[in-house]
């Protein structure tokens, strides 16, 4: 038989549960707009009413908030939040707390009910992973318009000499992109373009290689869809570097969220010389992600001057080029005529 003191803790622990999982689940539907995470706590949540609820109609007489000595003590990290992430990763540790006291409760009256309670915590800790990978996401890309990518073979100019101009020409960020390189030779190049962005203090981002991003120091690394998995590279680059993931379907931006990408290629936006592809998304793509994502998104694609309005009437504010700024005579020039267009409004 509980007894009224345990069945007040089960109580608590029910609501408390309850609170934090309503969080967020909020925090995924609302925020993240990501259905399948959304179910899975959902069903999370119903899960514990099915397990708990046959205790809870007993439980809530037993409640005695005016008599609970534990409601006058706060901590200054409980009364204020410094943003969403904080939030969002309080309800978490507050739901693991909770179906842990619910769990070791019911073993003293049902070892079934409390084993169910186990599996609940240790599925809940899995898509606390998943959301932990979706906080504090985009913060330092958020400003990025002009996006270059680099690469020897299509630069008119030297091509760290094309770089430099086009930082000099308002980039905000400049990715290397070098398929042909091995290990060596392009981790000797990465190092040269990071010392020249940090000089001009711009972002600068390796394609393609995790390793190589970490070993010179980079700020992020950029994947494709069929390179490693975003959430595995996370575990390489840890929490402080830029993840950006290349999407060609709303459901690969809403994954790439999931999987801890600090912001998302969107395209092909328009057919490109620089890089052939037998499909193309186009603008009717990058409208669907302008309107249900909640990362820093970068238009690529076949974009220049001439066709630059048509992507910001999308809703997506910034664009990733290489031919339009580092194969002309002047990347300096082209640089600052297309940040003109996108900083116009």
């Amino acid at each position: 038989m509980i007894t009224g003191p345990v069945l007040r803790m089960l109580d608590a622990n029910a609501n408390r549960a309850r609170e934090a999982l309503r969080v967020l689940e909020d925090y995924a539907r609302f925020v993240l707009d990501h259905d399948d995470l959304s179910g899975e706590l959902k069903a999370v949540r119903h899960g514990l009413a099915g397990v708990v609820g046959p205790w809870l109609g007993e439980a809530i007489l037993h409640r005695d908030t005016p008599g609970d000595v534990g409601t006058d003590h706060k901590t200054a990290a409980e009364v204020r939040r410094e943003d969403l992430s904080a939030v969002v990763t309080a309800a978490g540790k507050r739901l693991g707390e909770a179906l842990r006291v619910i769990e070791e409760a019911l073993k003293m009256q049902d070892a079934a009910a409390a084993g169910a309670v186990e599996k609940l915590r240790y599925r809940f800790y899995d898509l606390e992973q998943k959301i932990a990978r979706t906080l504090g996401r985009g913060e330092r890309f958020k400003n990025v318009r002009l996006y270059v990518l680099i690469t020897e073979s299509l630069c008119r100019r030297p091509w760290l000499e094309a770089a430099e101009e086009a930082i000099l020409g308002g980039a905000d960020c400049l990715q290397l992109r070098e398929k042909e390189l091995e290990g060596g030779g392009l981790l000797r190049r990465a190092r040269q373009l990071v010392k020249l962005c940090r000089r001009h203090g711009v972002l600068c981002i390796i394609n393609d290689r995790a390793d190589v991003a970490v070993l010179c120091g980079a700020d992020g690394v950029h994947m494709g869809q069929g390179d490693l998995p975003a959430a595995e590279v996370r575990k390489v680059i840890g929490r402080e570097m830029i993840l950006g993931v290349s999407t060609h379907q709303l459901e690969q931006a809403r994954q790439a969220v999931v999987d801890g990408a600090d912001y998302i290629g969107v395209g092909p936006i328009f057919r490109s010389t620089t890089k052939t592809r037998d499909f193309l998304p186009g603008p009717a793509y990058a409208r669907e992600v302008a309107g249900s994502i909640r990362i820093p998104a970068v238009a690529i694609a076949g974009i220049t001057e001439g066709n630059v309005d048509e992507v910001l009437a999308t809703g997506i504010g910034a664009i990733a080029v290489t031919a339009a700024v580092i194969s002309t005579d002047d990347p300096r020039q082209a640089a600052q005529r297309l940040k003109k267009r996108l900083t116009a409004g």
